[in-house]
C-alpha cells in the first residue's frame, strides 16, 4: 500500500521550508576577472565573518562506470594551481580519484547565502608537500592516518581502538613518519561558479572557465 503522501507530515514540512535571500548581489562589474582571486575575497569575507568549518566542502567523485560519491572534506591548500585536500589514497575517494581522475567541490556558505562549485581534474600534490602539512598537524591526528583503513569495514570500535593503541605505543617518543598511502590531492580547476542568493530565487551565478590549465578564463552569468 502506497503512503498517503498529503498526509505526511514531513513533506508539509519541507514544502514550507523556504528562504528569501536578500543579503547580497554579484554581478560583473564587481566580480574579479581571476575566478581563484574571487574566491580568496569570498573566502576571507567567510572567516571574517567567523563562519564555522568555512574550508569544509563537498567533494564529489565518480566511478569509472560514472556512478557518484560524495561527502564533506576540509580545504587545507589553495593557490593558483588549484585546491588541495588529505585523505588516504587507499579510501574509496581514493580510488575513485585514481580510476577517474575528475572531481567537484562545492563551497555552501549559507549566512552569507553564497556558494561556490569547482570542477576539474585532479594530481597528487609532491610528497615534500603533504609531508609539510603532515608536519602541523597533531601528533594523535598523525597517528590517526596510520590507524584508520578508511573506507574499510571494521568488526566494532573495539578494534579501531585496539589498533590506536597500538600504533601509539609503536611512534611512542619519536616522530611519526608520513605514511605512504597518505598525502594530499590538489583539484585543478576548469571551472569555477559563484552563486550569490537574490530575492524570488532570481539568484546571481556567474561561471568561469578555460579550456586548459594555464588559459585565459572566459566569464559567463548564468540564469538561475
Amino acid at each position: 500500500m502506497l503512503d498517503d503522501s498529503s498526509t505526511d507530515p514531513l513533506k508539509a514540512s519541507l514544502q514550507k521550508m523556504r528562504v528569501d535571500y536578500r543579503l547580497g548581489a554579484l554581478d560583473e562589474g564587481s566580480a574579479d576577472a581571476d575566478p581563484i582571486a574571487q574566491f580568496r575575497l569570498w573566502f576571507a569575507e567567510s572567516q571574517a565573518a567567523k563562519l564555522p568549518e568555512a574550508n569544509a566542502m563537498t567533494l564529489s567523485t565518480a566511478t569509472p562506470a560514472g556512478r557518484p560519491s560524495g561527502r564533506v572534506v576540509l580545504l587545507k591548500a589553495m593557490d593558483a594551481r588549484g585546491f588541495t585536500f588529505f585523505t588516504n589514497y587507499d579510501s574509496r575517494k581514493g580510488q575513485e580519484l585514481d580510476a577517474n581522475p575528475w572531481a567537484a567541490l562545492t563551497f555552501f556558505w549559507q549566512p552569507l547565502e553564497r556558494q561556490v562549485r569547482i570542477e576539474g581534474s585532479i594530481e597528487r600534490v609532491t610528497r615534500a608537500e603533504s609531508e609539510a602539512y603532515f608536519r602541523v598537524r597533531p601528533v594523535e591526528a598523525q597517528i590517526g592516518a596510520w590507524v584508520s583503513q578508511q573506507s574499510h569495514v571494521l568488526s566494532s570500535r573495539a578494534e579501531l581502538e585496539k589498533r590506536q593503541a597500538e600504533m601509539a605505543a609503536r611512534f611512542a617518543g619519536q616522530p611519526v613518519p608520513l605514511p605512504d598511502f597518505w598525502g594530499g590531492v590538489r583539484v585543478v580547476p576548469n571551472a569555477m561558479e559563484f552563486w550569490q542568493g537574490r530575492q524570488n530565487r532570481l539568484h546571481d551565478r556567474l561561471l568561469y572557465t578555460r579550456s586548459a590549465v594555464g588559459a585565459g578564463w572566459t566569464r559567463q552569468r548564468l540564469a538561475p
